[in-house]
């Protein structure tokens, strides 16, 4: 059997797939993101979450063939990447397991490991893709200056948004009284109070703000509406990127494919990220709902890795569960 560990800067997913592509058992804890929970903490949630997925499917760790941890923030950090690398270990006590970034998750989930591109666009946003053996990945690099396109991205330029409606510096939309409904502001300035204090600015916690952003567009404000356009046209410039360090041949279509909070059943990326994609001059890209989840994906590929990877049939079953 394999296991698929899905980390993400908001949740992390297991699950244990058998050879004939049923799902044994399934099981989420939250944050694996070391800069934020350090890492003993991801250690704790790799513990708890396989030890409670263990005992769902009645299997201990030794009965596992392979397994994919996908974390977040691996790859880059040189220093860290051994005790990233050592995690797993302490909790399967054996070696039969490889380490990647999320983002690998998230591919072989969507395309189930085929060629083509996946983007990411949850609490920080990547791609990453693979045509004929070449990998890329392109975004993915930190919230301070980089995930454009991402729910905690999203947030700050609402956040910002806000600032200037309770200035003067533009005019006020939706956004600004939906803010101080829900945060429960006396006074607009204690914003900074719950941002920097009740949030203590966390990565996570401030990527929920996203919401708000998405539900005063939808509420009409034009403002918040354009941040969710440009963060469509963000996610799509990965996607190009991630193209054109792979090589592709003008002309030729490449697979697209996303998963992520914002791409969910009501996110808002979906609609606009599919414009914007058609509209790519780097295109043609053929847009395809992702056939998995990126934890189904991870165990997928840790078959994969193993050097038995599943067949169309079983393949077939997992998509059919999902």
């Amino acid at each position: 059997m394999f296991l698929g560990v899905d980390g993400g800067g908001t949740k992390t997913a297991f699950a244990l797939v058998d050879r004939q592509g049923r799902v044994l058992a399934r099981q989420e804890e939250g944050s694996a993101y070391y800069l934020e929970v350090g890492m003993d903490g991801a250690a704790a949630v790799l513990a708890r979450g396989c030890a409670a997925l263990f005992a769902s499917a009645n299997v201990i760790a030794g009965d596992i063939d392979h397994a994919f941890f996908g974390l977040p923030a691996y790859g880059e950090d040189r220093d860290v990447q051994p005790q990233l690398d050592a995690l797993p270990r302490a909790v399967l006590g054996h070696g039969r397991y490889l380490c990647g970034n999320d983002m690998v998750c998230s591919w072989a989930g969507s395309l189930a490991c085929a060629d083509g591109i996946s983007v990411i666009a949850g609490t920080g946003s990547m791609a990453y893709g693979e045509v004929k053996g070449q990998r890329a990945r392109a975004g993915g690099w930190g919230e301070l200056f980089s995930d454009e396109g991402s729910a905690y991205w999203i947030a700050r330029a609402g956040l910002a948004l806000f600032s200037r409606m309770s200035d003067g510096r533009t005019r006020r939309g939706p956004l600004h009284a939906l803010l101080r409904e829900r945060l429960a502001l006396q006074d607009d300035l204690d914003l900074c109070q719950v941002v920097y204090g009740e949030l203590k600015g966390e990565r996570s916690r401030v990527a929920a703000l996203s919401r708000l952003v998405s539900e005063a567009a939808g509420q009409g404000d034009a403002q918040a509406a354009a941040i969710l356009e440009s963060a469509a046209g963000e996610v799509a410039a990965l996607v190009d990127a991630v193209r054109g360090q792979l090589g592709v041949d003008s002309g030729t279509e490449v697979a697209v494919s996303y998963s992520g909070g914002l791409f969910g059943a009501e996110g808002p990326l979906r609609a606009p990220f599919a414009r914007v994609l058609a509209a790519s001059e780097a295109g043609p890209y053929s847009l395809v709902a992702p056939r998995l989840p990126p934890v189904l994906g991870a165990a997928l590929y840790a078959a994969l890795q193993a050097g038995t990877p599943l067949d169309a049939a079983a393949r077939q079953r997992l998509a059919d569960t999902h």
